[in-house]
C-alpha cells in the first residue's frame, strides 16, 4: 500500500502564497482591493511601531478593516537590522510587535518576515523563544518546493520576475509533493514601477486553475507541520492524525481524509 502526502485543503494539488512588507498605505489599500476582488489571500508584515509614526503607513486602527480575511505578520517593530542589535532589544522588537499587532489583529500572530531579509541563528534561535513559528527571507529560488525550515522560509520570487512564465511552469510540470508557488515584495514597488497591471494579468491566469489552493502564510505552515506530523503505521495500513486538522493523504492513487484525533484504518 503506497501512502503519498500529495493534497493541500479542498484536495488541491498545488498552493500559492503572497507576502507583502511595510504597510505602506499607497500600495497596500489597492492590493489588497485587487485580492479581494479574486477572492485570494495575502500575508502582510507589518512593523507597529512605525505605523503609530509615520504617515505613509496603514495606521492600527486602518489595520484591522484593511487586512480583515488575510494574514498580519511582524516585520520587527522599528525595522531594524536584527541580527546586529542587542539581545534585550531584539526581543523586545519581537514581542512589542507581536503584542501590538495582536490586539490590532484579533487573533495570535505567529510568522514573520526578517526586515532587509537579513537573519542569522542567533536571531532564529530568539524569534523561537518569542513565539515565532515561521520566518521570510528575501533568497528567491525560483522553484515550488515546501522549505524543510520554516524560519528559513525562502520564497520562490519577488513579483518584479515573469509571474505568468513562472505559473506555466508551475501548473505544467507533474509533481508529487505538493509544490508551493511563494511570490513576495512590497505593494509601494508597483507604485512606484506603475505596474499593479503586472500582478492582476497573473491573478486572472491563475485563480482560472481549480487545483490550486491560494493561503497565507500561517494556513501553509500550520497545513504542513499537521502533515507531518502524521502517525503512519509500519505496514502502511494505519494513520494517525493527532494534530487538529484534517488532513488529506493519497492511499493507492486515491485521496482519503484523515480527520483530527482519528487513526485512520486504510
Amino acid at each position: 500500500m503506497e501512502i503519498l502526502f500529495s493534497y493541500y485543503p479542498g484536495r488541491k494539488r498545488r498552493a500559492i502564497t503572497f507576502s507583502y512588507d511595510d504597510a505602506r498605505k499607497n500600495g497596500d489599500v489597492q492590493l489588497v482591493e485587487m485580492f479581494n476582488r479574486y477572492n485570494v489571500k495575502g500575508t502582510f508584515h507589518l512593523g507597529s511601531e512605525r505605523m503609530k509614526t509615520q504617515e505613509d503607513k496603514v495606521s492600527l486602527e486602518e489595520a484591522k478593516e484593511l487586512y480583515k480575511g488575510h494574514e498580519i505578520s511582524c516585520h520587527g517593530a522599528h525595522h531594524y537590522f536584527m541580527e546586529n542589535v542587542p539581545f534585550g532589544t531584539m526581543v523586545n522588537e519581537i514581542m512589542s510587535d507581536r503584542s501590538t499587532l495582536e490586539k490590532t489583529a484579533g487573533y495570535t500572530v505567529r510568522g514573520m518576515s526578517y526586515p532587509f531579509g537579513s537573519y542569522s541563528d542567533r536571531l532564529i534561535g530568539v524569534l523561537k523563544k518569542c513565539g515565532i513559528e515561521y520566518s521570510r527571507t528575501t533568497e528567491g529560488t525560483m522553484k515550488f518546493g515546501i522549505p524543510e525550515d520554516f524560519m528559513k522560509w525562502h520564497p520562490t520570487c519577488h513579483h518584479r520576475f515573469d509571474l505568468e512564465e513562472l505559473l506555466e511552469q508551475f501548473v505544467t510540470r507533474k509533481y508529487l509533493d505538493m509544490p508551493l508557488f511563494y511570490i513576495w515584495g512590497h505593494s509601494w514597488e508597483f507604485v512606484r514601477d506603475n505596474n499593479f497591471d503586472k500582478m492582476e494579468n497573473f491573478l486572472k491566469k491563475a485563480t482560472q486553475y481549480d487545483d490550486i489552493w491560494f493561503a497565507t502564510n500561517i494556513e501553509i505552515y500550520d497545513y504542513i507541520t499537521a502533515v507531518r506530523s502524521l502517525k503512519i503505521s509500519v505496514d502502511n495500513t494505519m494513520i494517525y492524525n493527532p494534530t487538529c486538522t484534517t488532513v488529506t493523504v493519497e492511499v493507492d492513487g486515491e485521496p482519503i481524509d484523515v480527520k483530527p484525533g482519528n487513526n485512520k484504518l486504510i
